[in-house]
């Protein structure tokens, strides 16, 4: 893989400023960094037990979000040469030439280093860090090493968006706990049904640009067993915060609900793809918008529980 930093061959296109400006904001990728301050927001008050100070969710917020455009910017300079491949990624500023790769770098980098010395300074230097892992690993790790290599990418290189739950609790506590890690994982082990049931939508699309992202690769009927496998995993993993984070009811009950109704649609999915592979028929994009639902709604029932508990206990 290589990444070429000489734009001699772009076609120059005649744009506005609000034009360039939309193009920088779409290479941060705004629609996922709304996804990753969703499990980093509710933290913060899971980790203060009350209302958290607001200066530091603001300054969090925005070294997060500078952070993760950062990720997201370098990204798409890797991947330029396969999201004009893609239907779903070929209106994307490189591929349409309306930001040079190298000012996309430089961009990328800036905010990186920006969003480094931001959290540093009116953060913590933990969360910094914790930060910057999750922008090297998603860049290095994920889009660099694991995404063309290999159908299990999306496991390992998912890690890097269960960060924003550890950071959240960080820029809070300034210090590491077994809740942190548990979010961590609640994360990590959504993400394989999350990205697959979309991972199946796409399928032809990965395939045409050679990325052996596992729909692409395997059936759906083999798909549809992993996303059901993961999510049993990761309702689990959901039901050990409460007596590692000392939940009351509110939680556990949430978490319950919640996680039958992502279990009834992912086995609902697995028996759809059995015998087929009509997307029409597998509908792969209900599990998809239901488990962005999921996420945010069982992060916001975390948050809210210590509220509830001390509430009824008052």
């Amino acid at each position: 893989m290589r990444v070429s930093l000489v734009d001699a061959e772009q076609p120059k296109v005649e744009t506005s400023s609000r034009d360039v400006v939309g193009a920088y904001v779409a290479l941060m990728k705004p629609r996922i960094i709304e996804l990753l301050l969703l499990t980093t927001v509710p933290v913060m008050f899971l980790a203060a037990r009350a209302i958290p100070d607001l200066w530091l969710v603001v300054a969090t917020v925005v070294g997060g979000t500078l952070s993760a455009g950062s990720a997201n910017a370098l990204n798409c300079v890797v991947d330029a040469d396969i999201d004009q491949k893609m239907n779903r990624t070929k209106r994307r500023p490189l591929v349409r030439h309306q930001v040079s790769t190298r000012s996309a770098l430089v961009f990328g980098l800036v905010l990186g280093v920006v969003s480094t010395l931001w959290l540093g300074f009116f953060v913590n230097w933990l969360s910094s860090l914790l930060a910057l892992t999750a922008n090297i690993f998603y860049v290095v790790g994920y889009t660099m090493l694991l995404k063309r290599r290999t159908s299990q990418n999306i496991v390992w290189g998912g890690a890097a968006g269960c960060f924003p739950a550890m950071i959240g609790w960080t820029a809070v506590t300034n210090e590491l706990a077994w809740t942190p890690v548990v979010l961590f994982l609640i994360v990590f082990f959504w993400t394989p049904p999350h990205f697959w049931s979309l991972g199946m939508r796409y399928r032809e699309d990965y395939a045409a640009a050679d990325v052996p992202m596992l729909p692409s690769v395997t059936s759906s009927r083999e798909v549809g067993r992993q996303i059901v496998a993961y999510s049993w995993i990761m309702f689990a993993t959901s039901l050990a915060l409460w007596p590692v984070a000392g939940m009351g009811w509110f939680y556990p009950a949430t978490a319950i609900v919640l996680g039958i109704v992502f279990l009834v649609e992912a086995y609902d999915l697995q028996s759809r793809a059995r015998d087929t592979e009509d997307l029409s028929i597998i509908k792969p994009m209900r599990l998809f918008h239901f488990s962005n639902a999921y996420l945010a709604l069982l992060f916001v029932a975390a948050a809210a529980d210590p509220f509830i508990h001390g509430a009824l206990l008052g």
